[in-house]
């Protein structure tokens, strides 16, 4: 049988070793031989693969239930039978008799191989024709049969064998790998250099977070000798004050009374030859300045760019904007000036108001010694009354020789100003000396404040914030 032969010769080419590979060779191709064997181990009524395959008296094969269905469906029909239990095969049409149906065991064994053998999967026949997949297209990079290839789809696309689009892509894959091994040479280099410039890296962090340390220990070593030196220079100057004010004299209640009695009668006839001289009085301005070394240098982190407003400054009050060389503010024409502008005192508040964090910004101070000023933050209080300026009425300032709690009698020619909002502060500094002057402190700021900038008459000088210069119009 030719299923018989086939099979052994498949059987062959299998101990052989290659089943399901192209040898060019005059003998049947392994895979051409295995698309054959596939055929005769499919039944040619169920188009399957045999299924308890059994052999007809004309020598055809069919799956025993296909056959048997088959003739059932011929019963009831009327001369096609010329003896009775024959049956005419579907192939042949000769007549074979139910009782010589012959169980193909060979045939079983072959269909088994046929279905487990990976050169006989479906992936290896087309979808469409059911052929092997013997060529590949170049334009779709996919296999493809012999009769996709002749029609219009395929017809003007490239199409080469596989076995040489197999040698094309070998080569190909070898390029690409070598080309990948060098890539991974490049980047295990890079990687390495990568390592030792983070391990640089490391070590020069490790040095800085040693230097950090060793230096905030000499500034906390530094702050304590100045704390001392500060409370130091208080108390020998709270002690030269007691000194002026407590003059020396006798502790009379020491006396016995008889010496009390003559020392009495003595001063009865001197009293009046006696003039008292009386203490001068003693200064209550400290001499002493609280400095704190790196002080204005940690506080300009926390620098704000703050710039006045023209809408809200004084009629007068000029505003010149320096870098772009023209005024902010004119002097008042007859229009009625709006509800934000100052109109009791020559001021302006910055853009800006703050309600949260910190913030710092400093202000130079070019003015007359007798100008009155006034400068730091306020809340949203009145313009167009004279008020005192102080916390009580929204006024968190420095002055000239008005009753706030700091007054100067000389403005420093260069002021910061510190804000810490969560905390209810306001603080002020001479940035030329490093020295703090004055801290407002309260539980919370009753709303957002705002920088507040106030200059006296005509001819006092000037304030520079910024690049804004502000003055009085003479």
């Amino acid at each position: 049988m030719e299923a018989q032969g086939l099979f052994g010769k498949f059987q062959e080419t299998e101990q052989r070793g290659v089943v399901g590979h192209s040898v060019p060779s005059p003998a049947i191709d392994a895979v051409e031989l295995a698309r054959k064997l596939q055929e005769k181990a499919m039944c040619s009524i169920c188009l399957d693969y045999f299924t308890d395959p059994v052999t007809t008296t004309c020598g055809h094969n069919f799956c025993r239930e296909c056959i048997w269905l088959t003739w059932e469906k011929a019963k009831g029909k009327k001369g096609r039978r010329k003896r009775k239990g024959s049956f005419p095969c579907p192939k042949c049409s000769e007549l074979s008799s139910q009782r010589n149906l012959r169980p193909n065991r060979l045939l079983t064994k072959v269909a088994e191989m046929a279905q487990q053998h990976p050169g006989l999967q479906s992936r290896d026949l087309c979808k469409v024709h059911q052929e092997l997949l013997k060529l590949f297209c170049k334009d779709d990079q996919s296999p493809t049969c012999v009769v996709c290839r002749e029609s219009r789809e395929h017809r003007p696309l490239r199409v080469v064998p596989v076995e040489e689009a197999m040698q094309e892509h070998k080569l190909k894959l070898k390029e690409d790998i070598g080309r990948l091994r060098e890539e991974r040479v490049k980047t295990q280099k890079l990687q390495t250099r990568e390592q030792l410039t983070l391990a640089k890296w490391q070590e020069k962090v490790e040095d800085w977070r040693r230097r950090i340390l060793v230096e905030f220990e000499k500034l906390g070593v530094l702050l304590e000798e100045e704390q001392q030196r500060l409370l130091q220079a208080l108390r020998q100057e709270e002690a030269h004050a007691l000194e002026v004010l407590l003059l020396p004299g006798e502790d009379w209640s020491q006396r016995e009374p008889r010496q009390m009695l003559q020392i009495d009668t003595c001063v009865h006839w001197r009293k009046n030859s006696v003039s008292v001289q009386y203490p001068e009085t003693t200064p209550t301005m400290l001499r002493m300045v609280c400095r704190l070394p790196g002080q204005i240098d940690v506080l300009k982190t926390f620098r704000e760019d703050v710039v006045p407003d023209p809408a809200t400054a004084y009629p007068y009050l000029l505003l010149y904007e320096s870098r772009q060389r023209h005024y902010l503010s004119t002097p008042p024409d007859g229009t009625p000036c709006s509800k934000d502008r100052f109109l009791a005192y020559p001021c302006a508040v910055g853009h800006q108001t703050f309600s949260s964090k910190r913030h710092y910004w400093e202000v130079g101070m070019n003015l007359t010694g007798d100008a009155l000023w006034a400068l730091g933050v306020c809340r949203d209080v009145s313009r167009k009354d004279r008020v005192l300026k102080s916390p009580k009425n929204g006024f968190w300032v420095v002055q000239l020789l008005f009753p706030t709690p700091i007054t100067l009698t000389k403005p420093p020619s260069h002021m910061g100003v510190f804000l810490y909002f969560e905390a209810g502060e306001v603080s002020f500094y001479n940035v030329n000396s490093g020295s703090h002057l004055h801290t407002y402190t309260q539980s919370t700021f009753p709303g957002p404040p705002q920088p507040f900038f106030c200059l006296g008459a005509p001819k006092s000088g000037q304030m520079v914030i910024s690049t804004v210069t502000l003055w009085v119009k003479g």
